[in-house]
């Protein structure tokens, strides 16, 4: 038998190919996950630690509060200290030789002034030694034209730019402090005046020669007190490592994660080629049952024939995500990306794509091997060709509508019981239910698309949705394979599109002005608000601001602003908000027993309340506070406060009689001395927020589209095994008539109806699911509804008949290349 099989297997090889190829493309994608990533992961266990190469012990505070300055020179005065200095890492900006800033999120660090303590690799020139100098980047260095002995402009969080001497450039490339953008070295007391900063995020100590760590670590441990934390070097490395293979991890989750969808696509593939092939091999087995061959041994060759495609695909996949992992490492190279590995290829992620893809085709064969063995010997003498496909079971088809019914149900009921888990559990639900009633759902679709077809083409299509629904099982399992992909791409399209509509919404009930000034990626300056208020062609200036305290949300507010996202004035007058006078919301108001002319006190100061408002606006920033437990101030009020209090975005307007060209200009003079600020009207200010969800999504549908093109070369391979299935019946039809631009023409529509019909159930399904989690996050108190981008699924749909058509054409071209009279003469 297992000589028997192994010719058999290669007389057919041509028919295992695009199952084969479903194999391919799982395996590789996996592999090459696996590769790239570990590749990665030994690139940072090398990098891990660069900053800290004469660390020996380091302070780190044991809450959010920084260490004080002061307590560097308490450190260093330890009996065995060699060195101590202060390390803060944060954000800066460089302007530019052309007086722009120089674009890129720019990393600023406190550089140790001690030899003991140094770990930089310098690439010209020096560290800096005292106050006023800076390093940079070699790279921003060469870009911008700055030369050693120069002045370079920095500031950041704690004021506007001012000029540093340059003294070096240095080497961060690949470490943990190289996000795409400069780098800042200064001292430790500039970097704190720079970021603004309250204190060192932690202190580098480096030990006298023969002292013994721990009883040192002891030492520095009873001076630095109790709201720190003393670290040994192998912590401080153990640490390192694990913060950058952390994220790696995560990374490689999200990657495995789509590859899992493709691999299950590939199963559903796998499965229906074998069910096809045993089904054409009926009268095959049947002899072999009659010359002596058991069930076991026929069950058996099956699962060996399986067990050879799949390690076969398995290993030209392995290859190929060899090829994968290079190729992404070259784009990431060329991309100046600050995410960078070599290649690693372990024996265990060799072994894990050949195991996964030999296992997954075996266990996709399984079922139709045991069925292939299910039919008597002597009824299946008859001709197989002719027999027309058995339909599902009842029992199937009870729990397919149970489960589908089900699933529809946790969609519809995840908002009103605000759980997120019915959600996912929906969507799986409905997918099940999809499969398990898709030999009575997806015929009926498929005869449903069809009739406007045959109204159009004729007795051609007639035919065409015939075939297409003959086999009930094998046209539902082709259509569920693209269900997968597609309904995923459809709940990210749908879900994204809902999620901008939102976040616009949202921007357009609060923020009432013309222009936006935010921090990047840090809160503004804390002169910026007070410079761009002192100018005269600007009326309108407000930095956003908040904090919590004694379980209440303090809003800094505008007179001129707050009207805009108020939903009624409960009581009182509005136009009262001033100084001593605030604004409570109805919810804080009940809860408090508060009324208008009330004294309350905020955090020890008395006001008065002007007036109880309504404010039904979601937030777009969590606080963690009960809802409508807010107090709005004017920003003086505020900032007598709360003085340390930044905020990330101030809204400006222009004055009156102001033009927008000249309030811009105006504002652009002001921010030119703030590198680390961005200058935005309303509809970039909407852009920017949106732009994530769009990066998003075009990652997830890439991940996604390998899912799809696996499906879609499951529907190729579906209509390809059916052509030789129907080989005498094609062959009649010839002979009877049916033209060769016909008989492409039905199988054209043959998969487009196949296909079209899995798209469709794909994008209704991933729509439900998108719109469950909208009503979700709508009850939950966001802004959000379902927004259909009906040009987006459309395209979808379109991609989908399109890939059909062009998986027709070698079907067709082989229906067509056998003579009619040798084609009437096949068994």
């Amino acid at each position: 038998m297992i000589r028997l099989t192994l010719r058999s297997l290669r007389a057919e090889a041509l028919r295992m190919l695009l199952s084969a190829l479903a194999v391919v493309l799982g395996v590789a994608f996996i592999a090459g996950t696996l590769i790239f990533v570990d590749g990665m992961r030994a690139g940072a266990y090398e990098r891990a630690g660069t900053f800290d190469r004469h660390t020996d012990l380091g302070v780190y505070p044991s809450g959010d509060r920084p260490l004080a300055a002061a307590l560097v020179d308490r450190v260093r005065a330890v009996d065995g200290v060699a060195a101590a200095a202060g390390e803060l890492t944060g954000t800066g900006g460089v302007v530019g030789s052309d007086g722009r800033p120089v674009l890129g999120f720019a990393v600023l660090a406190a550089i140790p002034t001690e030899p003991a303590l140094r770990s930089y690799d310098v690439v010209a020139g020096r560290l800096p030694d005292r106050a006023g100098e800076v390093v940079l980047d070699a790279p921003t260095v060469a870009q911008e034209g700055f030369t050693l002995g120069g002045p370079v402009r920095v500031g950041g969080t704690g004021g506007a730019a001012r000029p540093y001497t340059l003294v070096g450039t240095v080497d961060v490339a690949d470490t943990a402090r190289d996000v795409g953008g400069p780098f800042i070295g200064l001292v430790g007391a500039d970097a704190l005046a720079v970021t603004g900063g309250r204190g060192y995020g932690r202190i580098m100590v480096a030990a006298a020669p023969g002292v013994d760590a721990t009883a040192l670590a002891a030492r520095v441990a009873a001076v630095a007190g109790t709201g720190s934390t003393v670290k040994g070097r192998q912590q401080i490395l153990d640490e390192a490592v694990d913060d950058a293979v952390r994220s790696l991890e995560q990374f490689n989750m999200v990657l495995l994660m789509f590859a899992g969808i493709a691999v299950v696509v590939a199963g559903f593939v796998i499965a229906n080629t074998f069910a096809i092939v045993l089904a054409q091999r009926t009268r095959r087995t049947a002899l072999l049952r009659l010359v002596g061959a058991t069930r076991g041994q026929v069950f058996r060759a099956t699962l060996l024939e399986s067990a050879v495609v799949g390690l076969a695909a398995s290993t030209v996949g392995v290859v190929i995500g060899v090829a994968l992992a290079v190729g992404m490492n070259a784009l990431l190279s060329r991309l100046d990306t600050p995410v960078s590995g070599g290649l690693t290829v372990t024996t265990p992620t060799v072994l894990t794509g050949l195991l996964l893809g030999t296992g997954l085709t075996v266990g996709a064969a399984l079922l139709p091997a045991w069925r292939g063995t299910r039919v008597a010997p002597v009824a299946a003498l008859t001709d197989a060709a002719v027999q027309p496909g058995r339909g599902a079971g009842r029992l199937r088809l009870a729990l397919g509508a149970v489960v589908l019914a089900a699933g529809v149900a946790a969609l519809v009921g995840a908002a009103p019981a605000g759980q997120v888990v019915l959600v996912a559990v929906g969507g799986v639900l409905a997918f099940l239910g999809i499969v398990l009633f898709g030999p009575v759902l997806v015929p009926a679709l498929v005869r449903l698309l069809g009739w406007p077809v045959r109204w159009m083409v004729g007795a051609t299509a007639g035919l065409a949705v015939a075939n297409a629904v003959r086999n009930p099982r094998r046209v539902a399992a082709t259509a569920a394979a693209l269900v997968i992909g597609i309904g995923l791409v459809s709940a990210f399209v749908v879900g994204a599109r809902s999620t901008k509509d939102g976040i616009e919404r949202s921007v357009d009930a609060q923020i009432g002005v013309d222009f936006v000034v935010t921090g990047i990626g840090a809160d503004l300056p804390a002169p910026l608000a007070g410079e761009l208020a002192a100018r005269p062609e600007l009326g309108v200036v407000h930095e956003q601001r908040s904090a919590v305290t004694d379980d209440v949300e303090v809003r800094a507010a505008h007179p001129a602003l707050i009207g805009r996202t108020l939903t009624g004035v409960l009581a009182g007058d509005v136009g009262r908000l001033g100084p001593g006078q605030v604004l409570v919301h109805r919810e804080l108001a009940e809860v408090r027993g508060w009324h208008v002319g009330d004294p309350v006190t905020v955090r020890g100061r008395p006001f008065r309340v002007a007036a109880v408002i309504a404010d039904d606006t979601a937030e777009m920033v969590a606080t963690g506070v009960p809802a409508g437990h807010v107090v709005d101030m004017v920003d003086a009020d505020f900032g007598a406060l709360f003085p340390d209090r930044r905020g990330f975005l101030a809204e400006v307007d222009p004055a009156a009689g102001v033009s927008g060209q000249r309030a811009r200009d105006a504002i652009e003079a002001v921010l030119a001395r703030y590198p680390t600020v961005n200058l935005m009207d309303q509809g970039a200010y909407k852009k920017m927020l949106t732009g994530t969800v769009d990066m998003l999504l075009a990652f997830v549908t890439a991940l996604l589209g390998l899912a799809v093109v696996i499906a879609l070369v499951g529907v190729a391979n579906t209509l390809s095994l059916s052509v030789v299935e129907r080989t005498r019946e094609n062959a009649v039809l010839r002979a009877v008539g049916l033209t060769r631009g016909r008989m492409r023409a039905m199988l054209a529509v043959e998969a487009v109806l196949m296909a079209l019909v899995g798209a469709v159930l794909g994008v209704g399904l991933g729509t439900g699911v998108s719109a469950a989690a909208m009503a979700l996050l709508a009850r939950l108190g966001g802004d959000f509804h379902v927004v259909l981008p009906l040009g987006q699924l459309g395209l979808l749909l379109g991609v989908a008949v399109l890939a059909a058509l062009l998986a027709s054409v070698l079907p067709a071209r082989r229906a067509l290349s056998r003579p009619v009279v040798e084609a009437l003469g096949d068994q």
